[in-house]
């Protein structure tokens, strides 16, 4: 399953960060690499960008670059 795929308030494993070159590192600079937990607090009216919640902070990311990020579904609620 993709990132782009979860609905407002589902929460997720990242398995693999796909994507290469500048955008996969600026993912992974993020904070966002395998094994991390996020949690998908809103989408824009249009769906872009998506908000998630990663290692205790808000991060708006693009559809495009979430399409690249495979992940597990989670947990109900996210660890602070």
């Amino acid at each position: 399953m993709k990132l782009s795929e979860l609905n407002p308030g589902d929460t997720a494993i990242i398995e693999e960060v796909g994507g290469t070159g500048a955008i996969r590192r600026r993912i992974i600079d993020m904070g966002i690499t395998p094994g991390i937990e996020v949690k998908l607090i809103k989408t824009a009216p249009l769906g872009d960008p998506m908000q998630i919640k990663v290692r205790g902070y808000e991060l708006s990311i693009r559809k495009t670059e979430a399409e690249n990020i495979e992940i597990v579904l989670g947990k109900e609620s996210i660890n602070e």
